[in-house]
Parts: structure tokens; C-alpha cells; sequence
């Protein structure tokens, strides 16, 4: 769960919490350790506090978490973004899952297990396609809008979604009775924990309660 940086976070063996804007208080900072969230009796949480703030950008990452500190990663808050947009693959988006009103569990787990390898296969398909566009075919929009405050080579503007392109390359395979396309899936690297900063940017805890 990603919180903002207004509140407190008292850490395991510490007396008072201390500030969130102080654990990281400058871009290319982080810290991570076990302590409790929030204020009050019925809100108190004890959990996992991964936090760091990239340069760049405006606001840094907190996140909450039961993971050790040693085991998460608070950059795998990114990923949210991908289980989103399966989630909308899964229903309106794709697959219709929410017309089929299952209850069955077992009944369930069968369905979803289709779905997964469908949509791997769709993704395969539609991602070699989109690979090989012309970068021709790309909307021109340096002129239209206002550069961005930072550029990211992992974005690029699709017109059309690599699961619907997938999805449209099969059926006009089947139509057309061409061999199907078998795609081909290049996965991302996996999130890795980025190395702690040999200069100190980790604030010690005791530090932080001596400045509060």
C-alpha cells in the first residue's frame, strides 16, 4: 500500500515516530525497516516501511508491505501498473470474465488457467508486431504538447494495445486460414533493489529522533 509523506512512522524499538518527509529527505535517498503506521488505537499498523525517492521526480515512494525489509523491494510498486491492465484484460477489456458468474471455485481456477495462457499468447503475438512498426506510424506530438518533465525510454504511445494487436492478428489468421502466429515474448528484467548510497543518504533512525 503506497501512503503519502504527511504522516509519521515510528520504527520497531523506537519510542516516537518520526516525520516520513525525514526518512527520505532528498531525491536519491531511501530507507526500509519494520516499525508501526498511522496514529491511534484502532489505526496503528505494523508492517514493512520501503521507502525511496528517484530523481526526477516530485514526491518520493512510500510503501507499506508484510515483507521482510531484507526481501521487498519497493520497486515492485511499479508492477501495479501491469496487474492493473490485467485485470482489465480479464474482464470488459479482453476476456468478459464478469458474464460468466461463476461460483465454483474449481470451475474457476480451470477458466482462469485458459485465460492466462490466451493472454500469453495474445501478448506474444501482439508485442513481436508492435516491435517491428515503423516508428513512422507514431502521432508526431512534439509540437502539440509541452515536453514532459522526464523522459522515459520504456514508454512509447500505442494507438492500439499489444493485447488487442495479438488479438487481431489470430482472428485474421483464422479467417484468412494462414498458419497461426506463434509470437514471441521478451519478458522485462525483474525489479532489482537499487545499491544503498555509500555516502550516507540512508538517515540513521537515531538521527531522525534527535531532529524531531
Amino acid at each position: 500500500m503506497r501512503i503519502n509523506n504527511g504522516g509519521t512512522f515510528r520504527p520497531t524499538g523506537e519510542r516516537q515516530g518520526v516525520p516520513l518527509k525525514t526518512l527520505v529527505p532528498q531525491p536519491g535517498s531511501q530507507w526500509s525497516g519494520t516499525g508501526v503506521a498511522f496514529k491511534g488505537r484502532q489505526r496503528r499498523l505494523r508492517c514493512t516501511l520501503l521507502a525511496r525517492w528517484e530523481p526526477g521526480y516530485q514526491d518520493p515512494w512510500l510503501i507499506l508491505t508484510e515483507l521482510p525489509p531484507a526481501v521487498g523491494e519497493v520497486g515492485w510498486y511499479g508492477l501495479r501498473a501491469w496487474i492493473e491492465q490485467g485485470c482489465k484484460r480479464t474482464k470488459r477489456g479482453g476476456w468478459q470474465w464478469q458474464q460468466t458468474r461463476m461460483i465454483d471455485p474449481a470451475r474457476a481456477a480451470r477458466l482462469w488457467l485458459a485465460i492466462a495462457v490466451a493472454t500469453l499468447w495474445l501478448v506474444s503475438v501482439g508485442g513481436e508486431a508492435d516491435a517491428t512498426l515503423p516508428a513512422t506510424t507514431l502521432p508526431d506530438l512534439a509540437t502539440a504538447l509541452p515536453p514532459p518533465p522526464r523522459s522515459r525510454r520504456a514508454t512509447h504511445l500505442r494507438l492500439v494495445s499489444v493485447f488487442r494487436r495479438g488479438w487481431n492478428l489470430i482472428l485474421a489468421a483464422l479467417l484468412n486460414q494462414t498458419p497461426l502466429p506463434r509470437g514471441r515474448l521478451v519478458p522485462e528484467p525483474w525489479p532489482t533493489r537499487p545499491p544503498r548510497d555509500p555516502q550516507g543518504t540512508i538517515p540513521p533512525v537515531v538521527a531522525l529522533l534527535q531532529a524531531a
